[in-house]
């Protein structure tokens, strides 16, 4: 998830005096701010996890840690899905629409975009695996909500 992070804050390109940005993306931003709370949750469930892993046992007695761990991979499941979701749809729809312009600049006579479209697509492109990496994520979560669900009802596997 970092590396999605990492991936979409290094996204710039400067074309003719103009820097266009990630942050210029709304979509973008938004994929930052999964990636970003993907990665505090997994910081704030690594000393818990390791303190488990060493001693066999939990931290805090009780029930908190498991419903917080139930409750809490859920919702950042849902938080990467939905920064996948935007991430893919923004980088395809802005692909589309540098293409159209591009075409139509073209068809009036314009010269001298290939720049500006090697430049946009390569924007568009990492920001798609930027979402992709973000993809990961989210399916590795997806799957540890299933075993955080088996072990909070007993089933285990």
């Amino acid at each position: 998830m970092e590396t999605a992070g990492v991936l979409i804050v290094t996204n710039n390109f400067t074309l003719d005096g103009d820097k266009t940005k990630f942050s210029d993306i709304k979509g973008y931003r938004y994929v930052l701010a999964a990636a970003a709370g993907g990665v505090l949750y997994s910081l704030i469930q690594l000393p818990f996890a390791l303190y488990q892993a060493v001693k066999e046992k939990r931290l805090i007695n009780g029930q908190f840690l498991p419903v917080f761990d139930f409750y809490g991979d859920k919702v950042i499941g849902f938080f990467l899905a939905s920064g996948v979701g935007v991430g893919f749809g923004v980088s395809i729809e802005l692909k589309l629409l540098i293409d159209q312009l591009v075409d139509g600049l073209e068809s009036l006579g314009a010269s001298g975009l290939d720049e500006f479209g090697d430049k946009n697509k390569k924007f568009v492109d990492r920001g798609s695996i930027a979402s992709g990496v973000l993809l990961v994520g989210f399916v590795t979560m997806a799957i540890l909500t299933i075993l955080t669900s088996a072990n909070r009802n007993g089933r285990g596997f």
